[in-house]
């Protein structure tokens, strides 16, 4: 496992969201959905991929509440333009 610095840390943009829509994404190489995810205010509502067809479905996703990580860049994922990483679904 490779170490970061505390100032590596502090770049990384971790923000709350609430997911708006989810797809299925048969294109993807391993099981995926698209996800769609409201941070409001400036950053407003990004997309990603998700391998985590194995927890949830599409139906229980929505309205959930997430971290992502909102400043890692654009990534193209099988024809499909990744906006932030998600990082955990937030259970109540």
């Amino acid at each position: 496992m490779t170490s970061i610095t505390y100032d590596d840390f502090q770049r990384v943009d971790l923000r709350s969201g609430t997911i708006v829509k989810v797809e299925e994404f048969p294109r993807a190489k391993k099981p995926a959905f698209k996800v769609w995810a409201d941070f409001g205010g400036s950053i407003g509502i990004l997309q990603t991929s998700a391998q985590i067809t194995v927890h949830y479905s599409p139906k229980t996703l929505v309205g959930m509440k997430i971290i992502g990580c909102v400043n890692l860049g654009e990534k193209n994922i099988a024809g499909f333009l990744s906006q932030f990483l998600l990082v955990t679904p937030v259970r109540d």
